[in-house]
């Protein structure tokens, strides 16, 4: 009988999680062309370094849905896009373990594979990330219903590079890139050891250059350095860095913060003494879980009530 009985819990829990693995569905962002794509051969390479799965040489991208289990959803939704510079996607620690520990709190997650710029792929590869980030919105919004999100509860999340295009999509949602019946401002964001600015004082080199190239044009450097575009229509944003970042200057965030706090946006920012870059949702050289503040924050702005 006990034999019996652990063969059915064994049997039980792998249901379950078959049951979830059926759920996570991946999607074309796009339904037939991309837009500003030029045909090239699919080259993209997924591999694993150190437990950390990254994807590089994007041209197709994708939407990756986690739904949140039923019992528990409560109707708000996050966009991730995972970091890597604008050179890579780092898909899983910055992307689908993210999206899990949202669905274990009641929210859906959508994870983006965004395109790498690219001139060789693109015809302008200053705006295909963007192109993809409000695509997701739009979509996610366009198909709240079906997957039972507030189309009010959409916000989006963004680690370094991926921060920046957060950053951007939540700072430029007035001049949309691709043509939307839905709007594509998100309603908050999320932001983790974010690349915000592109200027030279303390903006992300690595990051600039791969977008708008080395020798950018001065109203480039303007226009993608997103502390300078703070408005009091910014999204609710929630911001984690830690001082001693030596890849993403800890100023990206706290130069946003303190725009976002001028123009009356409410902001919540936790910086870590120590950290450095690419942590993902676990410090190692801290207790404090910036997940859990995280969440705590969204239950303040009414995110995680049931719609």
């Amino acid at each position: 009988m006990y034999n019996r009985s652990w063969i059915a819990l064994i049997f039980a829990l792998a249901c379950i999680q078959c049951i979830q693995m059926k759920a996570q569905e991946t999607i074309p962002l796009y339904q037939g062309s991309i837009p500003n794509s030029i045909d090239v051969p699919d080259e993209e390479e997924r591999e694993e370094r150190n437990g950390i799965v990254i994807v590089r040489k994007i041209t197709r991208p994708t939407l990756t849905i986690f739904p949140a289990p039923a019992e528990t959803a409560n109707g708000t939704a996050v966009i991730i896009f995972p970091g890597g510079g604008y050179w890579i996607n780092a898909i899983s620690h910055e992307g689908e373990d993210v999206a899990r520990r949202l669905n274990e709190n009641g929210i859906t997650a959508f994870v983006v594979k965004y395109r790498i710029p690219n001139d060789a792929a693109m015809k302008n590869r200053k705006t295909g990330p963007l192109q993809d980030a409000q695509q997701a919105i739009a979509w996610v919004r366009a198909n709240a219903s079906k997957w039972k999100v507030d189309p009010a509860r959409i916000g989006i999340m963004g680690f370094s590079a991926g921060g920046h295009l957060a950053s951007t999509a939540g700072t430029h949602f007035d001049r949309p890139v691709v043509p939307q019946k839905v709007s594509v401002r998100p309603d908050f964001m999320i932001l983790v050891y974010p690349v915000i600015s592109f200027r030279p004082e303390f903006g992300h080199l690595g990051s600039r250059d791969q977008l708008i190239g080395k020798e950018p044009d001065p109203k480039d450097v303007q226009y993608f350095s997103n502390e300078l575009h703070v408005t009091k229509q910014t999204p609710p944003t929630f911001l984690v860095h830690a001082v001693d970042d030596q890849t993403v200057p800890v100023e990206n965030t706290t130069e946003f913060f303190s725009h976002l706090r001028k123009q009356g946006v409410a902001a919540e920012m936790h910086v870590y003494q120590k950290g450095g870059h690419g942590f993902g949702m676990n410090n190692p050289l801290s207790e404090s879980d910036w997940v859990s503040l995280c969440l705590n924050w969204l239950a303040a702005n009414g995110l995680r009530k049931k719609s």
